[in-house]
């Protein structure tokens, strides 16, 4: 007769059955971090466009390409916290310089990881850590509300615990909070606590965690500008000058905004006009 604690132990394995194994990391420079069951999904393709046509942020773009060439080269580099304006290439950014130091060190690979799944951040990294490959771990809009317990989670690659992070990981998070939560919050935690000074400490001392802080900043016009007539050399689209800085213009009128979001979203139709493929690029 079958022991009823091998009963409870089968039935519990059926409820939640065992994590996938790890991928063969030589198939993709590039992973999607799952879970429920834990996996890493290989994307063979990346979104994104060329670290060249990223105009008006020439700052972040030099340190953080410094930062993930001494990382994939096996030096010490820190976490980044890229925040600022919506739309100015956060995400972009990151992505495009992947690319880069991929091509020189095949091992660096893109792992992206949701807010949501922070929670399992202890088990992907038990994945990552004996790998012989260095990751980018890549955590897009990151923020937290007053009630979110996420942040604690995100410390264990920041901090490591008694482990210590994987000295083959690194941490790139973007947000458009600085402190990685509103700031009416942070206020009224500090307004209504007991300990003003220690009630919002916890969560705001999480960004201080990141070695580099690149801020992103609202473009000019001239920048805007520049990043569409940068589309247009690469991808061939020829028009007259003064009608396209007039169309452009308009085009960011009407959205009431300026950034390397609305750039490409005006040559995105333009090039649809011009009869232009965009093959796939962010």
């Amino acid at each position: 007769m079958t022991d009823p604690m091998e009963r409870i132990a089968a039935a519990l394995e059926r409820l939640a059955p065992a994590p996938l194994p790890a991928p063969d990391f030589a198939v993709a420079p590039a992973f999607v971090w799952h879970v429920g069951p834990d996996r890493l999904e290989p994307v063979a393709r990346v979104n994104r466009v060329g670290l060249g046509l990223l105009v008006g942020i020439d700052r972040a773009r030099d340190t953080l390409l410094e930062n993930t060439r001494r990382f994939a080269a096996g030096y010490g580099a820190n976490n980044a916290l890229l925040w600022g304006s919506r739309g100015m290439g956060k995400s972009s950014l990151v992505k495009a310089i992947h690319a880069e130091v991929q091509a020189e060190h095949a091992d660096l690979k893109l792992i992206e990881l949701q807010r949501e799944d922070l929670p399992s951040v202890g088990r992907l990294l038990a994945h990552l850590r004996g790998a012989p490959h260095r990751f980018l771990l890549f955590c897009d809009d990151l923020s937290f509300s007053h009630d979110d317990q996420h942040y604690k989670s995100l410390k264990a690659v920041l901090d490591g615990g008694i482990e210590g992070r994987p000295e083959n990981v690194v941490l790139y998070a973007t947000s458009n909070r600085r402190h990685l939560m509103p700031r009416d919050m942070i206020e009224n935690e500090r307004s209504t606590a007991i300990s003003p000074s220690e009630a919002v400490e916890e969560k705001v001392s999480l960004s201080d965690r990141f070695g580099l802080w690149l801020g992103f900043h609202p473009c000019t016009q001239d920048d805007y500008l520049s990043m569409i007539g940068r589309y247009c050399a690469a991808y061939g689209v020829e028009t007259d000058p003064d009608t396209l800085r007039a169309e452009a213009i308009e085009w960011q009128a009407t959205r009431g905004a300026r950034s390397g979001r609305v750039a490409w979203q005006f040559f995105t139709d333009l090039a649809g006009r011009h009869g232009v493929r965009l093959d796939g690029a962010a």
